[in-house]
């Protein structure tokens, strides 16, 4: 698969390609005699980037590897911590380095967002309400301020080309079932704690951070584990320490470069007007692609991939 693949559909000897996604294209064995058994996903992240409901034109060079190598560096780390669905890295050659091999799980029709800082819309619910999520705070924080403790933010997908949408935790409740959302959120709130004490060794902060769970497909179990990629610059907020700064905009080590771009003057891109943004210059996507680099430099201190 070329670094820069931007479509999706690749066919992989021996799998069967049963989703595609945004960003990501998910396979299944061909037939039952996979090494691994037939209940296994091949999962291959592409170089595509999807930002504010629009995947964009430009693709950004090697992020599929970026996001592949730093999930497989995030689930040895969490291992032991919560169960979750990463199996082995013994991938096709074609999808080499970009792709893993994970368990199959029925996923709940959820994502949760954990919070420990305050940013983004959790920042504008706040000055609005004076809550996250519904959840009372102190008076008296200011942008990017640490929360007291982790917020778990349960949303649900928006209709196509829409916003998610946050719900309550009662109506993850009702959704997926009281036990079940107990379960998600105390493994939701333990693997962000985890991962905020590992960023801060290696000089980042975990702003917050986008996790999905499901429940094991194996016969007998009703195990809620960790899915999805986890904890990549696509689906969390990392900022350097050195930046930190309450009360001011800190530079984001995510997908925040782009989203400024498609705001600004520059680009002249108006998003209430249901077109297709236009195609990021060149300095954009390579900037992306190294704040990318920089997170994962910084946490696995390795840059065998490329």
């Amino acid at each position: 698969m070329d670094r820069n693949v931007s479509v999706p559909g690749a066919q992989i000897p021996g799998w069967r390609r049963i989703y595609a996604g945004k960003i990501r294209d998910l396979y299944v064995p061909a037939t039952q005699y996979s090494p691994y058994g037939p209940d296994v996903i091949l999962q291959v992240s592409s170089d595509r980037i999807s930002v504010m409901d629009h995947v964009q034109t430009s693709a950004i060079p090697d992020k599929g590897k970026i996001l592949t190598a730093l999930s497989k560096w995030w689930f040895s780390k969490l291992s032991g911590i919560v169960p979750h669905h990463f199996i082995s890295a013994d991938v096709p050659r074609m999808v080499a380095h970009r792709a893993m091999i994970t368990a199959r799980l029925q996923m709940f029709p959820l994502e949760f967002r954990v919070r420990g800082y305050l940013a983004g819309s959790a920042y504008t619910e706040y000055t609005e309400h004076g809550t996250v999520a519904g959840v009372p705070l102190p008076p008296g924080l200011e942008l990017a301020s640490k929360l007291p403790e982790p917020i778990v933010c349960p949303s649900i997908k928006g209709r196509a080309g829409g916003h998610d949408i946050d719900i309550p935790f009662s109506e993850s409740v009702r959704l997926i079932g009281e036990k079940n959302a107990v379960m998600v959120r105390e493994n939701a709130t333990r693997v962000y704690k985890t991962a905020a004490a590992l960023c801060a060794e290696k000089g980042l902060i975990l702003a917050d951070t986008k996790l999905e769970f499901g429940i094991s497909s194996e016969v007998g179990t009703q195990e809620v584990v960790l899915g999805d990629e986890v904890l990549t610059p696509d689906s969390s907020r990392y900022w350097l320490a050195r930046d930190y700064c309450p009360g001011k905009q800190i530079p984001g080590y995510d997908r925040q470069i782009i989203r400024d771009w498609l705001m600004s003057e520059e680009c002249g891109w108006d998003s209430s007007a249901h077109t297709h943004p236009p195609v990021l210059p060149r300095e954009i996507t390579e900037k992306t692609r190294n704040r990318y680099l920089e997170v994962m430099h910084r946490l696995t201190e390795t840059k065998d991939f490329l």
